[in-house]
């Protein structure tokens, strides 16, 4: 029973094709265009929400409009702007969580009583 099995898995290796990965060294520009990109491309979305849209359109800049700025933009601003989006809560407003703890903390306080 070993030699079939093993004469099996030999033919069906045999009939497998072979996929080899290939590596390769990258640059560095290659890996900072690529994040340069990736932040570009947060700005850029962050732009086209809706809400965000709203309060442009409210400075007299069209949505439009602040895309081209955007691309624009030189590396280190994109690299500032998209950390300072990401930072950001995502209510923008830490009222709701000071409120969740004090809530939690009242309960936990009453159960322990």
């Amino acid at each position: 029973m070993k030699a079939v099995v093993c004469r099996l898995l030999i033919v069906l290796m045999a009939w497998t094709p072979f996929q080899y990965a290939q590596a390769g060294m990258i640059g560095t520009d290659q890996v900072v265009a690529s994040a340069t990109q990736a932040e570009r491309s947060t700005i850029v979305n962050f732009v086209s929400r809706a809400d965000v849209a709203g309060q442009l359109q409210s400075f007299g800049i069209d949505a439009s409009n602040a895309k081209d700025r955007v691309a624009a933009m030189t590396d280190d601003e994109v690299r500032y702007l998209a950390g300072r989006i990401d930072s950001m809560p995502a209510g923008a407003n830490g009222a709701g969580l000071v409120l969740l703890i004090v809530i939690v903390a009242v309960i936990w306080w009453v159960w322990k009583r």
